[in-house]
């Protein structure tokens, strides 16, 4: 049982790396310089492709070993729980649709206050909330019905890496966005929704 979370966690730190370093402004600006302007359409989708194979032998490893069951929410209860994952699963392409100026290369990758940088534009869930994709897998990991010993491993130290991962991305909404970043961050929290100024 041991040995499994040790290979299941080294999995989830192999994604990681892979997952940080692809989404790095220096990977993005090689991406970039030998793409040109194809560089702003096919780097989501193939970021996308990517995390998907790499995240495929964690869940593959997790589903053989899930390690000892900690609990198992039974019929009528885990259907709120399972209602609350598809609203999370349906809320993070929302998110993309609501702002897909913010995953541009070129926005990304020119300075603040420029023309190619852009405006923040606030519109959508982003009047709720500034980070939808975390507070989205924060949900959907959290609200399963059922738990296991490696799964809560697993769901503890990605919870940890997400939100490491929304303080670095919100880093470079800074960069990008300059003080009309840091107003929206002064209104709007960035994990649980509410009211706001927008």
């Amino acid at each position: 049982m041991f040995s499994s979370t040790i290979v299941l966690v080294f999995c989830l730190v192999a994604f990681a790396l892979i997952h940080s370093f692809l989404a790095s402004l220096r990977f993005k600006r090689i991406v970039k310089r030998i793409l040109g302007p194809w560089a702003d359409s096919l780097y989501m989708p193939a970021y996308s492709i990517i995390a998907l194979l790499t995240i495929a032998p964690l869940v593959y490893l997790l589903y053989n070993n899930p390690g000892p069951v900690l609990y198992v929410v039974s019929f009528p209860w885990f259907l709120p729980m399972v209602s609350g994952q598809v609203i999370a699963a349906l809320v993070a392409p929302r998110a993309l649709l609501d702002a897909p100026h913010r995953f541009r290369l070129s926005a990304q990758l020119s300075p603040a206050q420029t023309a190619q940088a852009g405006n923040l534009d606030i519109k959508g869930i982003y009047r709720w909330v500034r980070d939808p994709f975390l507070l989205s897998v924060l949900i959907i990991i959290w609200l399963t019905p059922f738990m296991t010993v490696n799964l809560l491993v697993i769901y503890i130290l990605a919870s940890v890496y997400l939100y490491i991962g929304s303080l670095h991305w919100e880093s470079r909404l800074v960069a990008q966005f300059g003080d009309e970043y840091r107003d929206y961050q002064r209104r709007v929290h960035r994990i649980i929704p509410g009211k706001n100024a927008y």
